[in-house]
């Protein structure tokens, strides 16, 4: 008989930055195609993310934040970046949810996303906030199957161009 390994989160160390950021590479190349510009995705995206979660994870305010890598037995599969904003009017912003593309729609995202309501009620907040980017219906279809309601649209900029990204809620229930 054949087991199936359980899904776990474990928490991300700054050791962990290169696997992050080639998660989230991955993550962007799968899903932004047609949404940033193809140079940008194929061969500047994994530098830029490297520099970032490098940066991001040996940064001062880590209590701030937590960051959770998916395991499926011993095989990462996705994580997040949840960070407390005590400042925001909008709550805690879930900064990064990306499962890799083979281990879409076995549970790594809703797994990922309800570590990070816990941990947003845990700092006795009561909403999450996050952004997607315009045109990437399959992240959007999932918040909103998820409960999150759309309030907003800002201009950004991401690979060199002029995007707009959206501002979605989470009201959390105590």
């Amino acid at each position: 008989m054949r087991t199936t390994p359980a899904l776990s989160l474990r928490p991300a160390t700054v050791d962990d930055a290169p696997l992050i950021a080639s998660i989230h590479s991955a993550s962007w190349q799968a899903t932004y195609r047609g949404l940033l510009p193809d140079a940008f995705l194929d061969s500047e995206v994994a530098r830029e993310r490297a520099a970032y979660w490098a940066a991001r994870l040996g940064a001062p305010g880590g209590e701030r934040r937590i960051v959770l890598i998916a395991e499926l037995g011993d095989e990462p599969t996705g994580f997040m970046c949840v960070e407390h904003q005590p400042q925001s009017v909008w709550g805690v912003l879930l900064d990064n949810l990306h499962a890799l593309p083979g281990y879409q729609g076995i549970g790594v995202g809703r797994t990922l996303m309800r570590a990070a309501e816990d941990w947003a009620r845990a700092q006795g907040e009561a909403q999450l906030y996050l952004y997607v980017l315009e045109g990437n219906t399959p992240a959007i279809g999932f918040y909103e199957r998820h409960g999150w309601k759309f309030v907003g649209a800002e201009p950004d900029h991401m690979g060199g161009v002029d995007i707009t990204a959206l501002r979605y809620v989470y009201r959390l229930e105590p």
